[in-house]
């Protein structure tokens, strides 16, 4: 479960933007940048408490910028966050100077041993926020807009529903979820490399829809992702124990990602072909009613 908590926090946070029918690629350049920033002032003596405000500003101030492209500008999400996770690594490599942050304090690292109820603290942390969120998206009216939105946008807009609003939420949301994460990486690792995070937006949404969160949004939960996120790390686990070239880990994220995206294709074309054909017998039987 330890080991499984950065993608947790990770897969929290693109649950959001996926139910909008949105993507976050950008996830990993966040989590770079915030671990080599977080990182650099805890090295200088800095408070764990100033390392997290200055997280969440770093992943909110992500997120805005996702939002007002993806809202305002009209750019594709995906065009739009591939870009800020180019961008983000780029200043994260500027602010380090290309170096490695290095010689984080003990009692740092010593954050991702500390136990409270024969847990691990992160852990507890995690698990009470997984909870929370879920009951916020599943219980609450406004937790219920972000399915609403990726099922029907249009329907979302005439029911009166800020769409706009909420998708820039979820990408705020998700860019906070990503500088956390990063904050986790920096105790458990003790150092940021220079490319910190690369790679790992595959694996978070492999995560997500392996816990069935849909691509084409309005479907999922963030229990199902974090689920999938704790298969797939140990599914990764598992290969180092069986020592495996790590190289096989991205292939079997992606592996999985094709299959499980092929299925819920499938799934939603059904469903579509399902519910064309209730229209069509309820114009029928209307039909048939008014001759």
């Amino acid at each position: 479960m330890k080991s499984s908590l950065l993608y947790i926090v990770l897969a929290v946070g693109m649950t959001f933007v996926l139910l909008t029918g949105n993507l976050d690629i950008s996830v990993g350049g966040t989590l770079g940048l915030t671990a080599a920033v977080c990182g650099t002032i805890l090295r200088d003596g800095g408070s764990i408490l100033t390392a997290v405000i200055v997280a969440i500003l770093i992943g909110a101030g992500v997120g805005l910028i996702n939002g007002f492209g993806v809202i305002k500008l009209n750019i594709s999400s995906f065009i739009m966050t591939l870009a800020i996770l180019s961008i983000t690594r780029v200043l994260q490599v500027i602010y380090t100077n290309g170096k490695w942050v290095e010689n984080i304090p003990a009692k740092v690292k010593g954050l991702s041993n500390i136990g409270i109820f024969g847990m691990n603290v992160l852990t507890v942390i995690v698990i009470v926020g997984v909870i929370l969120v879920q009951v916020y998206l599943t219980k609450s009216s406004k937790g219920r807009y972000y399915n609403a939105i990726g099922d029907n946008r249009d329907g979302a807009v005439s029911l009166g529903i800020p769409v706009n609003r909420y998708i820039a939420y979820s990408f705020v949301i998700s860019g906070i979820c990503a500088a956390l994460a990063g904050l986790i990486f920096v105790s458990q690792i003790g150092f940021v490399s220079t490319n910190a995070g690369a790679g790992i937006e595959l694996t978070v949404i492999a995560a997500c829809v392996l816990g069935g969160v849909s691509l084409i949004g309005g479907i999922g939960t963030v229990v199902g992702a974090a689920l999938g996120a704790i298969i797939l790390t140990s599914i990764n686990s598992a290969l180092v124990y069986m020592k495996v070239p790590a190289f096989w880990n991205s292939t079997i994220s992606g592996s999985l990602l094709i299959i499980i995206v092929v299925i819920d294709a499938l799934l939603a074309f059904k469903a579509n072909q399902k519910a064309r054909k209730v229209r069509l017998n309820a114009r029928v039987l209307q039909k048939e009613a008014h001759d």
